[in-house]
């Protein structure tokens, strides 16, 4: 099938891998299937993929362009509703046996998958589920070219440290959205170090886990003040920011 889209959403398409993981997720889903919301659905390919499992799918869209081309894509499937609406502003009526909701990015930064699944857990069954699951961040030091947050697509960027996983998510639960940690590196080797990298990977279901593609949470490089490190240093670091209010809520410091 050949999906009208957005350029955006053409982008997201092409992201093979990205998309295997949801289609593999959502194929081995075991819950009940009365009812499936897919909350940002865009083009619609993840209530596509809903659409030979569920009794009913509510596919939810606050792009006008966007929601368009769902309806245009799943106008043959009776099952499927397609509304032109911000997931804060539909007036939900039914509980849900599952949630689908792909608004990722790296760390949950840039966009809105806490405050959105804060909200919309609120009519998810008892014994509902949600996909993805959850995410897994790891954070490792590097020295890099650039001195603003930038997504690691062409950057040129050298690793000073292993990666640690600094944070874990389960999105059945309640999640602050003002998130802050201490972290503690220990540089590999000697030189200089002025930033962080991180790196999220999507945990579908309990079996599949995708790492970071092209369009689903690329690595984020954040700087760091330039400090000199020597073999074995532990470079302490606070990192803080706000899930869903963008990159530039993001903010580190030596400690």
């Amino acid at each position: 099938m050949k999906f009208k889209t957005t350029p955006y959403h053409s982008d997201l398409l092409k992201d093979k891998e990205r998309l295997s993981a949801f289609f593999q997720a959502i194929e081995e889903y075991d819950g009940n299937t009365d009812l499936a919301y897919d909350l940002g659905c865009g083009s619609g390919v993840l209530s596509y993929f809903l659409s030979g499992h569920f009794n009913e799918i509510i596919a939810i869209e606050v792009d006008r362009k966007a929601s368009e081309c769902a309806k245009y894509n799943l106008g043959m499937f009776n099952n499927v509703e397609v509304v032109n609406s911000d997931v804060f502003d539909y007036e939900f009526i039914k509980k849900a046996d599952l949630i689908v909701c792909e608004m990722l990015d790296t760390a949950l930064i840039d966009e809105e998958e806490v405050p959105v699944l804060n909200h919309a857990k609120k009519f998810l069954k008892h014994d509902g589920k949600i996909i993805p699951q959850g995410i897994i961040n790891t954070v490792e030091l590097v020295n890099m070219q650039r001195n603003h947050v930038h997504w690691d697509e062409g950057a040129i960027y050298e690793e000073y440290s292993k990666p640690i996983v600094y944070s874990e998510f389960d999105f059945l639960n309640y999640i602050d959205q003002e998130f802050e940690t201490d972290l503690t590196l220990k540089s590999q080797k000697e030189g200089i170090v002025n930033g962080l990298k991180i790196t999220t990977f999507t945990k579908l279901d309990d079996d599949i886990i995708a790492g970071p593609s092209p369009m689903l949470n690329p690595p984020l490089l954040i700087p760091l003040e330039e400090k000199r490190v020597k073999v074995n240093d532990l470079i302490n670091v606070n990192l803080k920011y706000i899930m869903g209010n963008g990159i530039e809520s993001i903010q580190t410091l030596y400690f």
